[in-house]
């Protein structure tokens, strides 16, 4: 039986050595491939059709939900399997609505994470029971899904940086956009949030468990 080609892209050497050794370990696994910014993966999805991509969100580049998107433009089929940092309350619906197959923070063990990788590369879905639960909100009971997952995809992007204290000049730069655009982007998702300035941003982050997108001197 072939095995399954995985490539795995992520910004962290010590990472990317560990799934080298729990997949290396495997008869059915292969670490076949790896990158570690935007520009990397986009040339190893040139370069090769791949059975499983394990994307980190917060890689160098391209921000992950578009990458996610780029990703499924070059190659359709792939599957993905979101491995991060970030809490499910954060990224995983809109991950998972972009294209992503399964998201696992990387607090889990070796053996919840090869049970994901083997979901997904069999076609299959791959979450949580606490992401099956955002779902179920976002789907059953929108009137009950917290406001931040009622912006867009720029929208939320502009929210997680105004949440770490950048200033709007440093957002327009990042996303290559004008500084009326990105006030925009925040006047809205202060209107959809029901929110008045920068500081209720804040507490409405740690309030619903996103603290880990404040800066630890917040």
């Amino acid at each position: 039986m072939m095995r399954v080609q995985v490539l795995v892209a992520d910004d962290h050497g010590v990472i990317r050595n560990g799934l080298r050794k729990i997949l290396d370990d495997t008869s059915d696994l292969e670490f076949a491939g790896e990158a570690w910014d935007g520009a990397s993966l986009v040339e190893r999805l040139n370069e090769h059709d791949w059975g499983l991509l394990i994307l980190d969100l917060s890689m160098p580049g391209r921000n992950g939900l578009e990458m996610i998107k780029r990703v499924k433009e070059l190659q359709p089929r792939l599957p993905i399997l979101v491995f991060t940092m970030h809490q499910e309350e954060q990224y995983a619906v809109r991950a998972l609505q972009s294209g992503a197959s399964g998201y696992l923070t990387k607090e889990f063990d070796g053996d919840l994470l090869l049970r994901a990788i083997r979901k997904v590369a069999s076609g299959g879905v791959y979450i949580s029971a606490k992401v099956a639960e955002l779902l179920a909100r976002n789907v059953v009971r929108p009137d009950l899904a917290p406001p931040h997952t009622t912006l867009s995809g720029r929208e939320y992007e502009v929210f997680t940086r105004l949440v770490r204290g950048m200033s709007l000049t440093d957002i327009a730069e990042e996303f290559c956009l004008s500084i009326k655009t990105v006030s925009t982007h925040k006047t809205h998702l202060l209107e959809k949030m029901g929110l008045s300035n920068q500081s209720e941003l804040m507490r409405y982050a740690m309030r619903h468990g996103l603290v880990d997108l404040i800066p630890e001197d917040s």
